[in-house]
């Protein structure tokens, strides 16, 4: 892009560069008016204050009448160079403008490219990217952390009575819920229809996690009615904690999952994975056993 802008403001730049030189030209013709000028004016002065000077008059007006039509050329072409300088800012504050459009296209293919469109939520592509991040973070320093795999029970059942509009509108409004569930440094990810990925960075405790699971499923089940629709909706999710439940994001995912249909099978909202081996808890503490998930 920045190679293309340059070519774009070549001609402008070289436009005003002309101007400049042709306005120096003129400045300098106007001070050889003015002192051409300035000796006929004295010479006209000289003849009328002393009838004994040199008669030179004739010739002061000529000049006179020489130099005026220098001046009028002059100020025909300071004019047009005017006019040059004003196309030449219009066409600067064109490119500008052109620029800062290209600009916020960029930005927002760079968001669209990592994050969904409907909900904004960031899509797969960058959950993926964050939990390999927390993987490595937490081979690093001891940092468990937890995936959580949410899906919305029978949302089909809304998309067939309600239309895919309201069912648009639902998934946004979830989307809001689950995100304001979550801390700055956790991400919230749509990973395609009615599933969602969540990543608590840095949490031990079930307890802690339970609540936050419990928040959901309480926030979720108000967007029927912010839809306007009297159908509730009902998320089941599943939690893989990091060691506990696998070191690769392929296994943390799997077990999520896992856990999610039998939490969806109970009917009970939100169900822990129940993979956990002496093994995998001391991952972290064998640095050939830890990798990073595809």
């Amino acid at each position: 892009m920045g190679e293309a802008f340059s070519q774009f403001m070549h001609p402008p730049d070289i436009l005003l560069s002309q101007t400049l030189q042709n306005s120096g030209k003129i400045k300098e013709a106007m001070a050889a008016c003015a002192r051409e000028l300035s000796t006929a004016s004295q010479t006209l002065k000289e003849r009328l204050t002393n009838p004994n000077a040199p008669d030179g008059v004739r010739e002061a007006l000529s000049s006179c009448e020489s130099v005026e039509a220098t001046v009028r050329n002059c100020a025909e072409e300071l004019e047009r160079l005017s006019a040059a300088v004003a196309e030449a800012i219009s066409a600067r504050a064109d490119l500008e403008e052109r620029l800062k459009r290209s600009e916020v296209l960029g930005d927002q293919h760079r968001f669209l490219a990592f994050h969904d469109a409907l909900t904004g939520l960031a899509n797969r592509a960058l959950f993926t990217d964050r939990l390999n991040q927390a993987l490595a973070q937490g081979q690093r320093r001891d940092r468990p952390f937890a995936v959580l795999f949410i899906d919305l029970d029978k949302f089909k059942h809304i998309n067939d009575t309600c239309g895919h509009d309201v069912g648009d509108k639902v998934l946004h409004l979830v989307a809001q819920r689950l995100q304001a569930c979550v801390r700055d440094e956790d991400t919230v990810s749509r990973a395609g229809g009615d599933e969602f990925l969540c990543l608590l960075m840095e949490v031990q405790q079930d307890a802690v996690i339970a609540n936050i699971a419990q928040s959901m499923i309480d926030l979720v089940a108000q967007a029927g009615s912010s839809a306007d629709i009297n159908i509730i909706v009902k998320p089941s999710i599943g939690i893989a904690m990091c060691p506990r439940d696998g070191v690769t994001a392929e296994m943390l995912l799997k077990n999520a999952d896992t856990a999610m249909y039998k939490a969806k099978a109970d009917g009970c909202g939100y169900c822990f994975a129940g993979n956990s081996t002496t093994a995998q808890s001391s991952a972290w503490e064998k640095p050939g056993k830890f990798q990073q998930g595809r």
